[in-house]
């Protein structure tokens, strides 16, 4: 009874020492894959706000190294001890409950080792790996601080076999050619996909979510891609009379206007249509050079935030833009720089028509005067970053290497482009439809 007894505890002991193991191997996988997955911004955060056991994590997250190779020595060495353990103890053991029930040593043996290591290594991963890995990604943050302070301790207690691995990992990097870099720098993509998932977590609205890719887009973008071009301008000549003004001033759909002194390059100002109005309503004689007013120029070369900073700095809000040679080319206002960013204004489309329809085929109607990456965003093709053109007809201009007609079609990356509209040499609508697989 006693001998018995005795044996059935010893079983249990066992048994309690295999499973720990196997937890202990999940706390390891659980620490690693917290803190790797762990954002740094919000560790900051709850740095700021005294969240305990924050610091320590952040400072794992920015130099994962020494961690990482503390929790590779704590698994491996884990899943030695597991596997003689269970070999030497519980595989004895039940090889000798088979043997005792009637079964072949030569098959007791391995069926007793076998069921074993099979039993341990299921609950291995489920328990040691899986289970704690899933309940890592859930809370990474949080679980980073909880588990942070003791993964430090480990790691300098573990200092000097550290050290030896870290070394001689580097030095087989070194013999294969390959060196540690920087840490990569996070990529748009990446901002995208975090703002995506913000949006269909609720944490932001669509609207907002929108904005920001917008202001993403307004860094990439040449000021060329955002004015209005000198050909959709309606300029004022310096030499007209009166009547001829009063008429401009009365069709202008547009607060300001540029005003030439007969050569649509030599550009002295501009003219807000605020301060013709005044003299009208004051009885006064329209004296166009009195109102005109010197407005920043911007060459054609800046970016869009370039633009807006410029117009900041501004007591109007317009900027003329000039190319390399000093030719006019449009103009740029904080509505155009608005625009970009929260998206096109039923009064700045065409006739009031969008600058994009997806019809029920699946194809897209697009307006030639579309900024070229929406419209990459919306048919999910990629353009060259150094490209010469901003918008969807200077895109398909780039297919055709010519001035193309309507009812010209090209392919390219999937999608059938074809030419519906044109306004004398300028494409005005393109149909895209996606080519069949």
């Amino acid at each position: 009874m006693i001998a018995d007894k005795n044996a059935a505890q010893s079983q249990m002991t066992d048994l309690l020492i295999a499973f720990f193991l196997i937890l202990l191997n999940g706390v390891f996988a659980l620490s690693e894959l917290a803190v790797v997955s762990s954002r740094k911004a919000r560790l900051r955060m709850m740095v700021e706000d005294g969240r305990s056991g924050a610091r320590a994590a952040l400072a794992l997250a920015e130099e994962p190294g020494r961690f990482l190779s503390t929790v590779q020595i704590g698994i491996t060495l884990v899943g030695v001890l597991a596997g003689a353990f269970s070999g030497a103890a519980l595989g004895g053991r039940l090889t000798a409950f088979f043997t005792g029930i009637g079964i072949d040593d030569d098959l007791a043996s391995p069926l007793g080792f076998g069921l074993v290591i099979g039993a341990i290594t299921f609950l291995s991963v489920i328990i040691g790996e899986l289970v704690p890995k899933h309940i890592a990604l859930r809370n990474p943050e949080g679980i980073a601080c909880a588990v942070a302070p003791g993964m430090r301790l480990l790691s300098r207690a573990a200092a000097p076999v550290v050290w030896l691995l870290d070394s001689t990992t580097a030095l087989l990097l070194r013999l294969f050619g390959i060196r540690a870099g920087d840490e990569p720098a996070v990529t748009d993509e990446e901002i995208r996909s975090i703002v995506a998932e913000a949006e269909n977590a609720g944490v932001i609205e669509t609207a907002e979510q929108e904005m920001i890719a917008g202001v993403m887009r307004l860094g990439d973008r040449t000021v060329r891609a955002v004015m209005t071009p000198r050909a959709d301008i309606d300029m004022i000549d310096a030499s007209w009379d009166e009547a001829e003004l009063r008429g401009h001033f009365a069709a202008m759909g547009y607060s300001a206007a540029p005003v030439h002194s007969g050569d649509p390059d030599d550009v002295l100002g501009i003219v807000l249509a605020a301060d013709a109005l005044r003299m009208v309503l004051n009885s006064r004689k329209l004296d166009l050079r009195s109102v005109i007013r010197e407005a920043p120029v911007i060459p054609d070369t800046v970016d869009a935030l370039g633009a807006l900073e410029t117009l900041q700095k501004s007591a109007l809000p317009i900027a003329l833009v000039v190319d390399e040679f000093g030719h006019f080319e449009g103009m740029v206002t904080r509505a155009d720089i608005l625009d970009a960013i929260a998206g096109e204004f039923h009064a700045d489309a065409d006739e009031g028509e969008p600058e994009a329809v997806q019809r029920a085929d699946g194809s897209w109607l697009i307006a030639g005067w579309m900024p070229a990456d929406e419209m990459a965003e919306r048919l999910r093709i990629k353009l060259p970053e150094r490209r010469a053109y901003d918008t969807a007809a200077g895109f398909l201009l780039n297919l055709f290497e010519r001035v193309p007609a309507t009812g010209d079609v090209v392919e390219d990356g999937g999608w059938r482009y074809e030419i519906v509209d044109m306004d004398g040499r300028r494409i005005d609508k393109i149909l895209a439809s996606r080519i069949p697989e």
